[in-house]
């Protein structure tokens, strides 16, 4: 069962492709062909800067698939909120939890017209559980929180997993992440769960992390990194699942193809932590 917000114009009116848009070029990293010009040459553009920002993308994929597993086989989380989406591809948030619990049920929250569209005809849920998708902002956690369908479809009594993956890296400003994931994670019930990723430019070479900073300067990307301190303050109060903040491509991904990637080819870190 699909859930969306009502819009006061149609979707199609909505959607902007003459500028680029993060949930369209990251389907275009990753092979995926529901995207525009305008988001191919902005991310040719960053390739230019990080050229392996493809093999990130993928990696931190396959990061959302593990942690997702994790939960829902090892930790018992059958309740889902999934920020920044994106657009739909094999082996969604719902897919992985249900495949295990189809009980679970998973409210999906995007900004990106475009991916509501897919919402709608992609993310089918079992018959046993839930699959909402609502189109908001992270920046709005408030508006997320009390939007009616994230209600009826969540039981924020219950434990919930709180999905961040390669979406904070948008909320641009040192420190600028913390109040965001604070206020969420203050509406979750103990047991709840954290997972996040965000890049980085600490396993970079000094030349790529000055092209990365020029980049950012010049307005090239969007994508804010926060080093290792920073990203780790995101868990305060919260226990870190071993083995704790990583780059995603390390996460217990022992069952992954080995050789495992140059952290500094995905330069992204990784965490799962726990509310007690």
């Amino acid at each position: 069962m699909i859930g969306t917000s009502t819009l006061e114009a149609p979707v199609s009116d909505q959607i902007d492709s003459s500028t680029a848009q993060p949930a369209r070029r990251y389907n275009y990293w990753l092979g995926g062909k529901d995207n525009f010009a305008v988001d191919r040459a902005s991310g040719d553009e960053i390739l230019k800067t990080f050229p392996t920002a493809r093999i990130a993308a993928l990696e931190n994929r396959r990061f959302l698939q593990r942690a997702t597993r994790f939960l829902a086989a090892e930790a018992g989380i059958r309740q889902f909120l999934d920020i920044g989406t994106g657009l739909p591809t094999a082996d969604n948030t719902h897919e992985v939890a249900q495949g295990i619990a189809p009980e679970s049920r998973v409210v999906y929250v995007d900004n990106d017209p475009m991916v509501m569209v897919h919402a709608r005809a992609l993310l089918t849920s079992t018959p046993a559980g839930r699959t909402t998708y609502l189109e908001a902002d992270l920046r709005s956690p408030e508006t997320i929180l009390a939007d009616p369908e994230l209600r009826e479809t969540l039981d924020l009594g219950r434990p919930v997993a709180l999905m961040l993956v390669a979406v904070l890296h948008f909320i641009e400003g040192y420190g600028a992440g913390a109040p965001i994931v604070r206020t969420l994670m203050d509406a979750l019930p103990s047991g709840s769960f954290l997972v996040a990723t965000n890049s980085t430019k600490d396993p970079l070479p000094p030349k790529m992390a000055a092209d990365y900073d020029a980049a950012l300067a010049a307005g090239i990307t969007n994508i804010w990194p926060r080093d290792r301190a920073e990203f780790t303050a995101l868990f305060d109060g919260l226990e870190l699942v071993e083995p704790g903040v990583t780059p995603v491509s390390e996460w217990r991904s022992e069952g992954e193809t080995e050789p495992r990637p140059n952290p500094a080819h995905v330069a992204m870190y990784g965490g799962v932590a726990r509310k007690p």
